[in-house]
């Protein structure tokens, strides 16, 4: 193993266990009225096992039974998620405690620990439920533009773009469903699934039969992916991209399709590919050479990056996920400053490209400032 994942693994182990200290901590400030000192040993033991369920889900699913280490994965997504939220607020809360101390401004009444303590639980709760309930709620965005080319006979095409569905024990066969469902609604000439198909692990996928759900998508023209950074992530590139062309879904890696004789789809290979020594991503221009540029050219990018390289090269629509708008506020802050388009429509001189919140979800099931969605382009093409 590489210094570098070493290092990166021991601070993700010292961040990780500190906050989640720190959560510890403050609960069993509050739990000492009522639990005996001497049984503070017991508190940590099942305070630990709690923090740590997603990760011992993740790790142990090679030799736990199938069913505990899903149960772990779901029960510890969640705590995730309250782990996130509990350190914002009870940050928030010492911070609030400490300027009191210099100028005193509360009144007492609001500063007794389990009233404090009761407000925290509330909140916290709160948001997790509405994130939970908000998740599993996608919406369907529309999207209405102009391609300055001739496409064959076609005046109009129907795209449905879907991104990010992270498939497996969270984003189970049921979603999945809901989602087909969603697109065949539509009526797409075109579907389109930039990458994050599924989470990981293709076990879940092949277990609850998800490929015979995904062949139920019967677009015109046909279902076009490309991979993202969690197919990569996985380790099992190649098993992944044959079931998925199992399922009917043609898997583009940095090479494009002409669709009846009308348009060009180019399929982008995730940039992650290259950390992981699995791929490793072509220039567009050797991708794209030997293209009609009078025909119009839609182009599938996991991630929205290498955005001036797509408009050089003669790219028209560029259709892109990952960023999921930060699935839990306030994330969206940072994701604003890493993409130059992390959500919605942006025109770049001729490009024109769309980024997709997504399906579902990563880690926690719960969405925060942001709506799971499904996204319908409908292209018309003029002289």
């Amino acid at each position: 193993m590489k210094w570098s994942y070493m290092l990166a693994i021991l601070i993700f182990a010292l961040v990780y266990g500190s906050l989640n200290f720190y959560i510890g901590w403050h609960l069993w400030g509050v739990l000492q009225d009522w639990v005996p000192s001497s049984l503070g040993w017991v508190y940590w033991v099942i305070f630990w096992l709690v923090a740590l369920s997603y990760i011992i889900g993740r790790i142990g699913v090679v030799i736990l039974p199938c069913r505990f280490s899903t149960g772990l994965t779901v029960f510890g997504s969640y705590w995730l998620a309250c782990m996130y939220y509990l350190v914002l607020i009870l940050l928030l809360v010492d911070l609030t405690r400490f300027l009191d101390h210099q100028f005193g401004f509360l009144p007492e009444v609001i500063k007794h620990p389990p009233l404090v303590a009761l407000g925290v639980t509330l909140l916290t709760a709160g948001i997790l439920v509405y994130g939970s309930w908000n998740a599993h709620h996608p919406r369907i965005t529309e999207y209405n533009l102009e391609i300055p080319k001739q496409a064959g006979e076609l005046k109009e095409l129907s795209i449905v773009a879907v991104s990010d569905v992270h498939l497996g024990p969270i984003v189970h066969n049921g979603r999945l469903r809901q989602m087909v469902d969603m697109v065949n609604s539509l009526g797409p000439d075109l579907v389109l699934l930039p990458g994050d198909i599924i989470d990981e692990n293709v076990k879940p996928f092949l277990e609850q039969k998800m490929p015979v759900t995904l062949k139920q998508l019967h677009p015109k023209y046909g279902v076009y992916a490309v991979l993202g950074n969690h197919e990569y992530i996985g380790g099992h590139v190649e098993e992944t991209v044959h079931h998925l062309e199992e399922a009917g879904v043609r898997v583009l890696r940095d090479r494009w399709f002409l669709v009846a004789d009308s348009f060009y789809v180019v399929g982008r290979d995730e940039a992650m590919g290259r950390h992981t020594r699995r791929s490793s991503r072509r220039p567009l221009s050797e991708i794209m050479a030997g293209i009609d540029h009078a025909k119009p050219v839609i182009m599938i990018d996991h991630q929205p990056v290498d955005l001036g390289e797509a408009d050089r090269n003669g790219v028209d629509l560029e259709v892109a996920g990952h960023t999921h708008l930060g699935q839990l506020f306030p994330n969206q802050l940072i994701t604003d400053r890493l993409f130059e388009n992390d959500y919605g429509y942006l025109k770049k001189e001729n490009l024109q490209v769309i980024v997709s919140a997504g399906y579902g979800t990563w880690g926690p099931p719960i969405r925060i400032g942001n709506t799971p969605e499904i996204v319908h382009i409908k292209v018309r093409f003029t002289k």
